[in-house]
């Protein structure tokens, strides 16, 4: 199996955990193991990197690519269950978490996983392939509201309309079963222009964001990995468009805000505290002087 991706931002993210030999790191989106081969380098036999991804061809390449390190823990599931991995695994919390989102390029490059536009294959979409939905179900089975509403906020395509009526159109015909069948559908709403890009890049991003449900659940997945980390504890995150990028730094920046909102509270109790202590001081001072 042929597992080709090229890990982004390589030496900025290692730069940014801050990699301690004898810490507790989480690769969250393990993929090809570009990224975990090197925080694993970096941790002695007392460290621990746990490699999470939905994908089991990707576990397997991963297994091959760090055979050599036995302080590394594979686990065959998704990022947005962070909490409940590390409390099966009893680890309170750990010293650095990378996620890598998105798709890979793996994942793009083999046709019979559908995530790309070109080309042809089977409409599956699917990260994790142990789960039901799949492409081919949201095109076929969903309201035309419903598909216009997933690609214009997931596509950020000004055309979903058109498109989710023509695929609705398309259907009421003959099921769509491949990813050819779905951009010649894109193109007759959407002809290719040069300098513009694919026309079906945006549906085909909407509708795999959909069925792998990137968005909803990564709010709260940065909350949750902000809370698993340790006092001076890491967290980097790659995203790739806006809504990924809007739904982390939301998160980031109410994090920020609850964590200074409780020094703050802590810092005016004892402050308060202090203040009433100096009062009663200057309380006394007062009335010695009065007995005086």
């Amino acid at each position: 199996m042929k597992f080709n991706h090229k890990s982004v931002m390589l030496t900025e993210c290692i730069e940014g955990l801050n990699i301690k030999p004898d810490g507790i790191y989480i690769d969250g989106t393990m993929g090809g193991a570009g990224h975990s081969k090197e925080i694993a380098n970096r941790i002695s036999n007392k460290g621990l990197l746990i490699g999470i991804d939905r994908d089991e061809e990707a576990i397997c390449v991963a297994k091959e690519r760090l055979k050599e390190f036995k302080n590394v823990r594979f686990i065959h599931d998704n990022h947005d269950n962070i909490k409940n991995i590390l409390q099966d695994l009893q680890i309170q919390s750990v010293d650095g978490i990378l996620l890598d989102l998105g798709v890979s390029s793996y994942q793009l490059d083999e046709k019979n996983r559908g995530f790309s536009y070109m080309g042809n294959g089977i409409l599956d979409m699917r990260m994790d392939k142990t789960q039901t939905l799949t492409a081919k179900d949201v095109i076929n089975t969903y309201k035309e509201e419903e598909l216009a509403k997933i690609i214009y906020e997931y596509g950020e395509e000004k055309f979903s309309r058109q498109i989710a009526r023509k695929i609705v159109e398309y259907r009421g015909k003959k099921k769509i079963e491949t990813t050819q069948e779905l951009v010649d559908i894109i193109e007759e709403v959407l002809p290719k222009r040069k300098g513009e890009g694919h026309p079906a890049k945006r549906t085909f991003q909407a509708i795999r964001i959909e069925v792998n449900n990137e968005i909803k659940p990564l709010y709260n997945t940065i909350i949750q990995s902000i809370d698993s980390l340790k006092s001076g504890g890491r967290l980097c995150v790659l995203t790739f468009h806006s809504l990924e990028d809007r739904a982390v730094k939301n998160a980031f920046v109410d994090s920020c805000r609850k964590m200074y909102m409780s020094s703050r509270i802590t810092i005016l109790y004892l402050w308060s505290g202090f203040k009433r202590k100096n009062n009663n001081k200057k309380t006394n001072i007062t009335n010695r002087k009065r007995d005086k």
